[in-house]
């Protein structure tokens, strides 16, 4: 049987500073399965996964025809939507980016930073959630007697595990990854693939990389972005 749909995207068009990146696209994602972006550098893949979350709309210059579906409890909304609130979007779909992005404060502060921004106060039921958050990505029993220092003392992988954490804190249905693992070595590399694979039982995740080898462990689905479509593979 297979898996309900939680992405449905229905032509799918984008321009960025006037050069057509993506083309009437159409396609969907199953729920809680790892789907593998890939293609040739430069033909919008990142940019793609922005637009699941509407993060392009930071920038300057761009637009969007189309519409993207996603399925929250059990009813597909239109995320474009005038009346769909984008703080709401942000909290159902994570962000990881390719080069690990610590804030400058200590390593709680980081993991926290999402709660506080969503207006949580409770101390406690912050600091639980960090821990969880910590413990899903394996760094609890690496920093747990280092909260309070910079997360900049930490390692490159342990970094791209907390960036993990700190998206993850908010119990997002989506997670999109860009190229999470190209900055790490072998070790930390293979840590973020078996953290993925264990996300996916309660999350949805689209992951580019350009890692043919990684693709094969993790995906259930390989999704290639050529010439503005995205065909599966």
């Amino acid at each position: 049987m297979e898996p309900p749909v939680k992405i449905r995207i229905n032509s799918l068009s984008f321009c960025y500073n006037g050069r057509k990146v993506l083309r009437h696209t159409s396609v969907s994602f199953s729920t809680n399965s790892i789907t593998a972006i890939v293609g040739p550098s430069g033909t919008g893949k990142s940019t793609f996964l922005m637009t699941l979350n509407r993060l392009w709309e930071e920038l300057p210059n761009c637009s969007l025809q189309g519409t993207v579906e996603i399925r929250f409890n059990g009813v597909f909304s239109n995320i474009y939507e005038r009346e769909f609130a984008v703080e709401k979007l942000r909290r159902q779909v994570g962000m990881v980016f390719q080069t690990p992005n610590p804030l400058p404060m200590s390593i709680f502060k980081n993991v926290a930073f999402p709660l506080e921004l969503a207006g949580e106060k409770e101390k406690d039921f912050i600091r639980a959630r960090v821990e969880e958050a910590l413990q899903k990505v394996r760094l609890w029993d690496e920093v747990k007697d280092r909260l309070s220092e910079s997360a900049l003392s930490l390692s490159g992988g342990q970094q791209q595990r907390m960036c993990i954490a700190r998206a993850m804190i908010l119990q997002p249905e989506i997670l999109l990854l860009d190229e999470p693992t190209s900055s790490l070595d072998h070790t930390g590399a293979e840590a973020i693939e078996q953290l993925l694979l264990q996300l996916k039982q309660n999350c949805t995740i689209l992951v580019v990389s350009h890692y043919l080898d990684q693709v094969k462990r993790i995906a259930d689905r390989v999704v290639e972005l050529r010439d503005g479509q995205l065909c599966s593979r």
